[in-house]
């Protein structure tokens, strides 16, 4: 089993990842039980298992998170990828709109919206967290969370009025709570008897 994975994040991202005094990156260490070796010129990074009896799945882990910190998220937000529940998911923009520098300045300011604000409903909606960097856009969350956010920002980049989008997920997050109640009432049912 291979013990280091290798990834490379933005340049401007590395000081992020090493935060003030190293602390950010002693803290994925010492948490995670891995050396990080980051090359600052070049914005490589080694993550490697300080021991080999250690789980090699949390080298994914470690390179989700990192992932995360160059797509922009912060350092707290990313950390919640150390849960074996959350995941990642990065959109390339320009997949759909070209590598136009308007068309993706456009889609970006759509994502994000007035002062942060369509991102931050869209957030509070799904339970995940967006960033939305450079050419992407990036979903931390629940996998079934991560889809529905996918869907929402790929609607506002094929031009969706912002009203559709959030209308979409507000029947989306009521349905979602239908389903868990239809779930959680026969177990009340059999708790009365």
């Amino acid at each position: 089993m291979e013990t280091r994975v290798y990834v490379k994040i933005p340049l401007e991202r590395v000081g992020v990842l090493i935060g003030p005094k190293g602390k950010i990156k002693r803290r994925i260490e010492e948490t995670c039980g891995v050396d990080l070796v980051i090359d600052s010129e070049t914005g490589s990074i080694e993550i490697a298992l300080r021991h080999e009896t250690s789980d090699a799945s949390i080298l994914m882990q470690v390179q989700n998170l990192v992932m995360a910190i160059g797509r922009g998220f912060s350092p707290q937000r990313a950390l919640k990828l150390l849960d074996e529940e959350i995941y990642l998911d990065i959109i390339d923009l320009t997949d759909y709109v070209g590598r136009s520098k308007n068309a993706l300045e456009r889609v970006r300011g759509r994502i994000i919206g007035q002062n942060g604000k369509a991102r931050e409903v869209i957030e509070e909606l799904t339970g995940t967290v967006v960033s939305v960097y450079g050419h992407t856009a990036s979903i931390i969350g629940e996998l079934e969370d991560i889809e529905l956010t996918k869907e929402a920002i790929l609607m506002l980049v094929k031009g969706s009025f912002h009203k559709t989008v959030f209308n979409y997920l507000y029947r989306e997050r009521e349905a979602r709570k239908k389903e868990l109640k239809i779930w959680e009432e026969p177990s009340e049912r059999v708790s009365k008897r």
